[in-house]
C-alpha cells in the first residue's frame, strides 16, 4: 500500500519535466492548469439553480465530480503516484457514469427496463463498479479506455445535433465538438511525440489538454441538460443562454427553463 503513495509510483509520466519549477510539484504546469475544474463548477452550480430546482437537482452532482477530477488529477501531476493516478482516472469514469445515468435518451433504453431509469441507472452503476475493479487490476490501460468512452457521447451529440432546430445549440454543438478533437489531439501529442515537442521547448501539451478537455466536458454536459429537457419535458421549454451576456456566445453556456422564468416573473408582479 505504501508503495502506491511514492511519488513516482505511477507507470505513466508525462512529457513536462519533472521537478523543473518546483521541488515539491513533479508537474507543476499539469498540476496548475487543473485549477479550471475547482474554479468554473461553482459558477455553474449557480446557473443551473434554476435546473436544479425544477428539472434535476443531480446535475449538480456532475458538476461536483468535476471538482473531484481537478483534485485528484493535481494530487496525480504533483506527485506521480500510482494512488493518484488511480484516483485521477477513476474519477472520470464515475463523471461518465453520472451522466450517462442521467441524459441517455429513453428511447433507446432496452424493453425490459420499461422507461424505468432508476433500474437502468442501478445497472449503470453495477457496471461501474466493476469497471472501477478492473482499472484496479489493470491500470496501465484505463487512459486509452477512458478515451474511447468519449467516442459514444460524442456520437450521441452530434445525433441529437441534426434533430435541432435551434442554430445556437447547434453552433455550441460544433464548437464542442472541436474543442473536443483540439483536447485529443493535444493528448495524443504529449503521449506519443514527447521528443518532438521537447525539441521544440514546448512540453505542456498535456496542460493544454486539461483546460480544452474541461471545456469540451462542461459544454457537452450543458448540451446534454438541454437535450433531455427537450425530449422527456418539452413543456417546459429548456432555453439555453450564456454569462455573462447571454449575446456573447464566447460566454459560459447554461441552461434555464423558459415557463418557470415566466412563472416567477409573474410571482414577482
Amino acid at each position: 500500500m505504501w508503495k502506491l503513495l511514492e511519488p513516482g509510483s505511477s507507470p505513466v509520466d508525462w512529457c513536462e519535466g519533472n521537478y523543473s519549477i518546483s521541488p515539491l510539484i513533479a508537474e507543476f504546469t499539469n498540476t496548475l492548469s487543473n485549477l479550471v475544474f475547482l474554479l468554473l463548477p461553482p459558477i455553474l452550480m449557480h446557473l443551473f439553480r434554476d435546473y436544479g430546482r425544477f428539472v434535476n437537482p443531480a446535475i449538480h452532482v456532475i458538476w461536483f465530480l468535476l471538482m473531484v477530477v481537478g483534485l485528484s488529477s493535481a494530487y496525480f501531476h504533483a506527485t506521480l503516484s500510482l494512488i493518484g493516478q488511480l484516483l485521477d482516472e477513476l474519477a472520470i469514469l464515475w463523471v461518465y457514469m453520472a451522466g450517462f445515468c442521467m441524459f441517455f435518451p429513453r428511447r433507446y433504453f432496452p424493453i425490459f427496463m420499461n422507461n424505468d431509469r432508476k433500474i437502468f441507472s442501478a445497472l449503470a452503476v453495477l457496471a461501474t463498479v466493476i469497471a472501477t475493479g478492473l482499472a484496479l487490476v489493470h491500470p496501465a490501460i484505463n487512459a486509452f479506455a477512458l478515451m474511447c468512452l468519449g467516442i459514444p457521447a460524442f456520437a450521441y451529440m452530434f445525433i441529437e445535433l441534426k434533430r435541432t432546430k435551434s442554430a445556437r445549440v447547434y453552433r455550441l454543438g460544433v464548437r464542442c465538438g472541436a474543442i473536443w478533437l483540439l483536447a485529443v489531439a493535444c493528448w495524443l501529442n504529449d503521449r506519443l511525440f514527447c521528443d518532438t515537442w521537447l525539441s521544440l521547448n514546448f512540453p505542456y501539451l498535456h496542460a493544454l489538454w486539461h483546460l480544452f478537455i474541461f471545456i469540451a466536458s462542461y459544454t457537452a454536459t450543458v448540451l446534454f441538460a438541454y437535450f433531455s429537457v427537450k425530449q422527456e419535458r418539452p413543456q417546459q421549454q429548456p432555453l439555453l443562454k450564456y454569462w455573462p451576456r447571454d449575446n456573447f456566445e464566447l460566454g459560459i453556456p447554461y441552461v434555464t427553463i423558459r415557463s418557470y422564468m415566466r412563472l416567477d416573473n409573474n410571482t414577482n408582479i
